[in-house]
C-alpha cells in the first residue's frame, strides 16, 4: 500500500492536517488505534466560535452543545469571583462529534480513514502498522500526549474527568477551583454540557486523581456517573522540533496544548492546518524549506503567548494556598469587568496578568510571587 502521507492519530490536529493535504489532491491515510474516531473523549470541549471558524469548522447541530455564559473561579478558602464570558463567545462542543465532523471533511476531500489500526514503527520506505507495511513520503505523528511520555515526563500531569448527571451543574456556567494542597500545580473544573449534565475533572502533580475527584463530587452533592476517563495532559509547551526527517509532529504530540489549561482544540488544530499546508507545498516542490515553514508559522502565531503561559504555569506551581487566597482578595470588580470584556478566549495571558495584579499596580502581586511576574509582563 502506498500513500503520499500517513497520519497516525484521528483527532483534531491529525484530521485537519489530512483535510488540508487531501484538498491539494495528494493521497493521505489516517490511522486511528481506537475503535472510533472521537473516542476516548477526554477533552473539556471548550473553544471559541472564532477559533472554530478559523479552523474551517461550522459546528453541526450534534457537535454544538451550548454557549458558555460565565466562569466562577474559586480560591482554596472558598472565596470566588465570576467572569462574564458572553463576549468571548465560548462554546462547549462534543469532541466526539467534532472529530467526526472534521473526519467527514477530510474524507470528502479524498482522505482515507482507518480505525483499529495502530502505528508500530518507521521503516526505510514508510511505516509499519499492526496490520501491514505502508510506503509514504511523509509520516505525521498526531498520536497525542502518548508520544511525549518517553521524551519528558516532567511536562506530564495525570488527569481524571467524569461525565456526570447532577442538579448542581448549571447550563452555561463553568467552575474552576484552585487548591495547591488538593490539586497541586493545576486545578479542578466543572464544564456543563446542558442543565444538570456535564464534565467534572481534576489534574495535579503527585496526587491520586481518582480519590481526589471522588472527594470533590462527594462535597458537591448528589450525582450519577455515566463515564470515566483517565488521561495524561501536557503542560510544558511546544517540543523543540516539529519536523525531523520525514516525520512531522502535530497537536498534543508537538506540545501545542496551552500550558495554563492543557486545552488545545484551536492551538493544536491550527498546528494541523499549518502542517497540512506545508506538507502539501513540500510534496509539490520537494523543497525542505517549504516543509519547515510549518513550525515557523505556528511559532509566529502562538510562540510568544505560549512563552508567557509557561511563566504563568511556573507561578502557579510556586504559590501556596495562602498566597492564592491573598491574590483573590486583591481582585477588584474593575479587574473582573475588564477580563469579562476581553473577547479573545484563545490568547488569555493578559487576563492572567490582570488577575495577578493590574499593570502599573502590581505591588501586592510582586511581593507575593517575586520577579516571575516581571517576565510575564514583558
Amino acid at each position: 500500500m502506498n500513500f503520499d502521507v500517513v497520519v497516525a492519530g484521528g483527532s483534531v490536529a491529525g484530521l485537519l492536517c489530512a483535510r488540508e493535504i487531501a484538498s491539494k489532491r495528494f493521497s493521505v491515510l489516517v490511522i486511528e488505534e481506537d475503535y472510533e474516531i472521537g473516542t476516548p473523549e477526554h477533552c473539556g470541549g471548550l473553544v471559541s466560535m472564532a477559533g472554530l471558524e478559523e479552523l474551517g469548522v461550522i459546528p453541526f447541530r450534534k457537535t454544538f452543545d451550548h454557549m458558555i455564559e460565565s466562569a466562577e473561579i474559586t480560591a482554596p478558602n472558598g472565596n470566588s469571583f465570576t467572569i462574564n464570558s458572553e463576549k468571548q463567545k465560548v462554546v462547549e462542543i462534543s469532541r466526539r462529534e467534532l472529530d467526526k465532523q472534521i473526519a467527514f471533511q477530510a474524507q470528502k476531500n479524498g482522505a482515507v480513514i482507518k480505525v483499529r489500526t495502530s502505528f508500530q514503527e518507521i521503516t526505510d520506505t514508510g511505516i509499519r502498522t499492526n496490520e501491514e507495511i505502508i510506503d509514504c513520503k511523509i509520516f505525521v505523528d498526531a498520536r497525542g500526549v502518548s508520544s511525549l511520555v518517553h521524551k519528558d515526563r516532567t511536562g506530564i500531569l495525570l488527569s481524571a474527568q467524569y461525565e456526570i448527571y447532577a442538579d448542581w451543574i448549571k447550563k452555561g456556567k463553568v467552575e474552576v477551583m484552585f487548591d495547591q494542597e488538593k490539586y497541586t500545580g493545576f486545578f479542578a473544573w466543572v464544564i456543563p454540557s446542558d442543565e444538570g449534565k456535564g464534565k467534572v475533572g481534576v489534574a495535579g502533580r503527585g496526587i491520586n486523581i481518582s480519590e481526589t475527584l471522588d472527594k470533590i463530587l462527594e462535597e458537591k452533592g448528589n450525582y450519577s456517573t455515566i463515564r470515566k476517563i483517565f488521561a495524561p495532559i501536557w503542560v510544558k509547551g511546544p517540543i523543540a522540533k516539529f519536523v525531523e526527517g520525514k516525520t512531522v509532529t502535530v497537536g498534543d504530540a508537538a506540545g501545542q496544548a496551552k500550558p495554563t489549561t492543557a486545552g488545545g482544540i484551536f492551538t493544536s488544530g491550527m498546528g494541523g492546518v499549518y502542517a497540512g499546508q506545508a506538507i502539501s507545498k513540500f510534496l509539490k516542490t520537494n523543497n525542505r524549506i517549504d516543509l519547515e515553514q510549518y513550525q515557523k508559522k505556528w511559532t509566529k502565531r502562538f510562540g510568544k503567548e505560549f512563552a508567557k503561559q509557561i511563566f504563568a504555569r511556573k507561578i502557579l506551581e510556586r504559590v501556596d494556598n495562602k498566597t492564592i487566597n491573598k491574590l483573590f482578595e486583591s481582585i477588584t470588580p474593575e479587574i473582573v469587568k475588564e477580563i469579562s470584556e476581553k473577547d479573545d478566549f484563545d490568547f488569555h495571558t493578559s487576563s492572567i496578568i490582570k488577575l495577578l495584579g493590574m499593570k502599573g499596580s502590581i505591588k501586592t502581586a510582586q511581593t507575593l510571587i517575586g520577579g516571575e511576574l516581571k517576565k510575564l509582563l514583558s
